[in-house]
Parts: structure tokens; sequence; C-alpha cells
């Protein structure tokens, strides 16, 4: 429906620009000159912008088909070291920290839904569907999106995230979104491509307190893959990261992200005497791009590289562990409790890898590597924000982090498995 602005009828929605630009024209000259102006330049977007838009969902349509064909084209096996799978590393057993929230708030979520929208938002739990996420704002989803969400499903949605996270990882969960805005707004409003509402939910079986089921949130930035057998949880692969990392301007001005897992990594190296370093630092510059194991990267062959914990000395040792904390306190604190006791069996058969400088103001990649869990953390070259950027190298206004656990337990895939052998489905 058209609506009046100073005196001409312009049909909906008004493009902010030219909202503003009309203020620049005297009062009085308005209505001989700003309708015609106005006229024209709406017609001129809907012409210029109608075509490439469908253009562009379908460039967008083939690159998600051809990144799931690729992705996918071998059978799951996880992240190793040699190809082969490390056995006995994971075990169906009671960890005594209860699900049952996490279930009453995915019940509550898929009760929330119209039929239509569970239909595309609930798959068996063994589906592919597991691995079809990534990080790039181009991927086709599926399941239910943020933004054809109710309130009330939108608060569903959240409440399956506040149960299954802890305070600081649904706080970093709900920063990442509301950054995906401020990228929107550093790309002239570019809300079609970026904002905080472009994530999706999908639910891998039926929620239950002693079959396996899952839940994952994809989306640009964040993806968070959830798989629940009884009272175990394996959240992983996540996935988070931003850009920027630090919003200075806009509606979200002040949000950061990231920030402890960037200066406590860089208080770790920097603790290292000389010869340490020259076994934890892999490569001294960073020039471009260095994680591994992100989107469709499932079955990746990664030697361990950098130092051993057991090289380092007992404060040394304890900052690793803080420093895997920070990841791991992303999910409920008991469960987190749970995870850190398998991390610390390991701590002996851990490696620190780096790369780039140890300087305050570094960009640097590191990775923490065991038998059981991989973390990495990546300053990235400019995408989104190439514009701000020109040398297109790598910024602290550019993150990517993941998560992974080696060895066939992404997904909860192992577990799944000893759940399958155990009882017949």
């Amino acid at each position: 429906m058209p609506v009046l602005l100073f005196g001409c009828a312009i049909p909906t929605p008004i493009p902010r620009l030219l909202t503003r630009a009309a203020l620049l024209i005297p009062f009085y000259m308005r209505p001989t000159i700003l309708c015609p102006l106005l006229a024209l330049s709406l017609s001129l977007t809907s012409l210029l912008t109608a075509q490439p838009r469908g253009d562009r969902d379908d460039r967008m349509r083939q690159r998600s088909i051809q990144a799931e064909q690729r992705g996918l084209a071998e059978p799951f096996k996880g992240i190793t070291t040699n190809g082969e799978v490390q056995k006995d590393l994971y075990h169906l057993r009671s960890t005594g920290v209860s699900t049952e929230p996490v279930r009453k708030a995915a019940l509550s979520f898929l009760d929330s839904l119209l039929p239509a929208q569970r239909r595309k938002t609930q798959f068996p739990v063994d589906d592919p569907e597991w691995r079809k996420w990534m990080n790039q704002h181009f991927y086709i989803r599926q399941g239910v999106g943020f933004d054809e969400m109710t309130d009330a499903q939108r608060e569903a949605a959240f409440g399956l995230l506040r149960a299954s996270l802890s305070a600081k990882g649904l706080k970093l969960s709900k920063d990442i979104m509301n950054l995906n805005r401020t990228l929107g707004e550093l790309n002239n409003d570019n809300f079609a491509e970026y904002n905080e509402l472009l994530y999706w939910i999908t639910v891998m079986g039926e929620p239950s307190s002693t079959e396996p089921w899952g839940w994952q949130i994809d989306g640009h930035h964040l993806i968070i893959n959830y798989f629940v057998l009884g009272d175990q949880v394996v959240m992983s692969p996540v996935f988070v990261g931003s850009e920027p990392v630090i919003a200075e301007s806009g509606q979200f001005k002040g949000t950061a992200i990231m920030q402890e897992e960037q200066d406590q990594a860089l208080a770790l190296i920097q603790s290292l005497n000389a010869s340490q370093q020259s076994k934890a630092i892999i490569q001294s510059e960073k020039t471009g791009n260095n994680n591994l194991t992100e989107a469709f990267k499932d079955n990746v062959v990664l030697n361990y590289a950098g130092i051993k914990a057991s090289e380092l000395d007992a404060s040394q040792q304890s900052g690793l562990l803080d420093l895997i904390g920070l990841y791991v306190g992303n999910m409920r604190e008991g469960h987190a409790q749970v995870r850190m006791s398998e991390v610390e069996a390991h701590l002996d058969d851990t490696r620190f890898a780096w790369i780039g400088g140890t300087r305050d103001d570094a960009v640097f990649y590191y990775r923490i590597h065991s038998p059981v869990i991989l973390i990495e953390f990546d300053h990235q070259s400019p995408i989104a924000m190439r514009q701000y950027f020109p040398n297109r190298l790598p910024n602290r206004q550019h993150i990517h982090a993941v998560v992974r656990t080696p060895n066939g337990n992404d997904y909860g895939k192992d577990l799944l498995r000893q759940h399958y052998e155990k009882h017949e489905h």
C-alpha cells in the first residue's frame, strides 16, 4: 500500500537512503522535485535488483548442492591423525548429569511449530542432515529459520539453546547472530544476506530420555551440533566466529566475541621459553587462512603438530586447560565438567601448535589437538569487509573457531554406533 512521504505517494517499503535524501531538499520544492525523483529511483531500484536476486538465489542453491556433493562423497569416518580411527576412546555410560531440561525444551520448540514447519525441521537421528552445515552465508539450509518464526517460536528456540548451553554459550550465540546484523549494516544495510534472524534449527530424532536424538543450529558464523543419548551429550562440531568481531557502530555497538579465546592463547604462547616456542610455533608468518576442519571436513587426516602438553610446566598446563575450558564451557556446567574430564585424561597426548606472531597485537592461528578434542582458532582474511581492509591480510576483526571430537565421535556418531550394536532398531 502506498504511503505519503513529503507529499508523495510512494509504495512501501521505503528505502532508507531515499528517506534520508528527501530531508536534504528544501520543503517548498519537495512536491515538485521529489515525487518524480522518488518514483524514478524506485523503478530503477526494482529493475536493477529483481533479476540479480533471482540469479543470486540460483547461484547460492547450486553452490550449496556442489558443496554437499563434495563434502558427503565419503561416508563419515571422523578426524584422524593417519586415516585410522583410534579405538575405545568413547563409551556408553551414565554421566549422572540430567538431560531432561534439554529434552523438554526440544519438545516445547517442536510443539510450537506448525505442521508444515515441523515436517521440514525434524529428521531421523542418523540422517546425513547432521553433516550438512556450512559457515558461509550463501548456504541453503534446512529446518525452520528464525526469520519465519513467530515471537513465541523464537522464544521456544532460544529456550532450547538456553537449556543446552551455559550462560556464556547462550550469550556467545546471540552475540554472533547480532553481529551478523552489524555486518549487514556495514554492507549498505544488506539485511537480505546478513541479519540476526538468518539462522536455522533442525532436530534429529525424537527427543527422548533413552533413545538417541539431537539438534543443530546452522547459520553464518554459528553452527552447533548437539547429540544426546540418555544423559550423555556430544556437542560437536561447533563453529563460532564473526566478521566483524567487535561492533564499533550500529544497533549492536559494543558487542564483542572471542576476546578471551584470543587473549588467553596469546598469553600462553608468550609464557613459553624460547625452546618451547620453537616446538610450538610451526610457522612464524601468517598471510592467509589456516583452519583445516571447517564445513564438510569431517574426515580430515591431520597429524599432531606443536608442543606436547607434557613438555609444559604446571602453570602452562593449567593455562592450556583454562583455554580449552573456554570452548568446552559453552556447554551447560555439568556436561562441561564431564567433557573436561575426558580432555584431562589425555592431557599428556595433547599438542599446542601456533602460526603467526607473538606480539601483543599479533594475528595468529592456534590448534589444540588430542585424541578426544580438536580446537582451531584463526584470524582470517576479510571477506564481507574487504572494503575496510584493502591489503586483504588476516585481521582481528574476522575470527573462525572450530571444535571437533576426533576419532569418529563428531555428531555423537561413535556413541550412536555402539547404541545400535547394543540395541536392535
